[in-house]
């Protein structure tokens, strides 16, 4: 089932957002004229032998660290979904667009905790020139995603490898 489909048979109010295909959440973002911090991005996540949906803002990155912890796995249980488990699960989508409703697919859904404060969010659907608009509450009552802190900001010195310096 498409996510406007689903929206559709359960009355929520929502609004389509067409855009030109985008690589990144972040360009959504700017494509849209939204707030980063609005933008859901939707990252399949390997947890033992299934799989979830993590969901965050676009302007942070997954903490898979942090993700295990909140899940009460072990790290090396937890890790980023191949491009082949992700064509394999989401055959109906476009190559590229992983849906932010796990429970369409039968799977389980995180919510970072800095997502959840936006009033609205916009969510990625099945295909990539197309998102959804709509409250978190919304999303929420839905969805019912666990929700924990996993994420850091793009721009956190923290969160970047650190760089080599040339000589000379």
């Amino acid at each position: 089932m498409y996510v406007v489909d689903f929206l559709r048979s359960r009355r929520v109010e929502f609004e389509t957002l067409l855009h030109r295909p985008v690589s990144s959440a972040t360009k959504l973002a700017g494509s849209v004229h939204v707030p980063g911090r609005t933008v859901a991005k939707s990252v399949l996540v390997g947890c033992g032998d299934g799989f979830l949906i993590a969901l965050l803002a676009s302007t942070t990155r997954i903490d898979l660290d942090r993700l295990a912890a909140a899940l009460g796995r072990p790290a090396c249980d937890v890790r980023l979904a191949t491009p082949g488990e992700i064509e394999a699960l989401f055959a109906n989508c476009e190559p590229g667009s992983i849906p932010a409703f796990g429970r369409l697919y039968g799977l389980r859904s995180i919510v970072d905790e800095g997502l959840a404060h936006a009033g609205s969010i916009v969510v990625r659907g099945n295909l990539r020139h197309q998102d959804v608009r709509m409250t978190f509450a919304d999303f929420q009552q839905l969805e019912e995603p666990m929700l924990a802190s996993f994420s850091r900001p793009i721009h956190d010195p923290a969160s970047r490898p650190a760089r080599r310096r040339r000589a000379g």
